[in-house]
């Protein structure tokens, strides 16, 4: 029995548009919650959520039993952190801040077997394997498995080509707020500047075959990137959306509206 395919990996492969959604809560109750709302993938975040390794480990497994596709984004690329999320049955990651080719050549050896690359032989201890129970897990993981580089600085920019030429990597994502940063417009990841350098980033990363991938709380944002091509972007947060639904709902009921909500069952 080989590795579980990777349907994520097989959707942006086929050219397939993948709508996600942020999961920042740290709460496999809640990422739960989120994962039955329909998103094609959902991303539990390493880098900002206050999350470590156990506590991404009972995400992936609470969002596992649903139809979204968990992706893991840790807070650095360090090779001991990858070798650990992977074993715990995370297939596709997203790794922040790549700036380098040598920096992106590092990450797909960290995430793959030898001779390929230097991920530790140990899968049997996880659930990765099915605990050793898929018996040819390490002739097949490597396939499986999905690497997304975060470039979001211009540096990053500078050195897209060489990244994106590199066998191992399956796609690029754009970050808009930390490249707005880099580019001196902190707060405004819909400057035209940072839209025009996103759009030229697009058309290199799609003319050398790779999937573009891009993050946005702003619906009009999120259209627009889709019209740029966009293959896989993530349209909000859970953090974002209970901050706004439950201030929306105070202040329904305090301005007297009718609510068009419908009534849960027990309340």
């Amino acid at each position: 029995m080989p590795a579980p395919k990777n349907t994520f990996k097989a959707a942006i492969r086929e050219d397939r548009f993948q709508l996600g959604l942020w999961v920042a809560l740290a709460s496999p109750y809640a990422a739960e919650i989120v994962a039955g709302s329909g998103y094609d993938w959902l991303l539990i975040d390493g880098e900002h959520g206050p999350n470590d390794i156990p506590l991404l480990s009972s995400q992936i497994q609470a969002v596992a039993r649903s139809a979204s596709h968990p992706i893991v984004r840790l807070p650095v690329g360090e090779t001991w952190m990858i070798k650990q999320i992977l074993d715990t049955g995370a297939q596709t990651l997203l790794i922040p801040m790549v700036e380098s080719v040598e920096q992106a050549q590092a990450l797909v050896r960290a995430v793959r077997y030898p001779p390929h690359g230097v991920r530790g032989v140990g899968a049997a201890l996880g659930r990765a394997s099915q605990f050793s129970r898929i018996g040819d897990y390490l002739e097949t993981a490597n396939e499986e498995i999905c690497l997304i580089v975060q470039i979001e600085s211009r540096a990053g920019l500078a050195a897209l080509e060489e990244i994106a030429a590199l066998d191992g990597i399956d796609g690029l994502f754009i970050g808009p707020s930390d490249l707005a940063a880099d580019m001196g417009h902190l707060g405004q990841p819909g400057h035209p500047a940072v839209t025009a350098a996103i759009k030229d980033a697009f058309g290199r990363i799609r003319k050398a075959g790779k999937a573009r991938g891009i993050m946005t709380l702003s619906l009009d944002q999120a259209r627009l990137y889709r019209e740029l091509g966009a293959d896989f972007m993530a349209i909000g947060t859970d953090v974002t959306l209970l901050v706004s639904a439950t201030a929306k709902l105070r202040e329904d009921f305090l301005a007297g509206g009718e609510s068009k909500a419908k009534p849960v069952a027990g309340y």
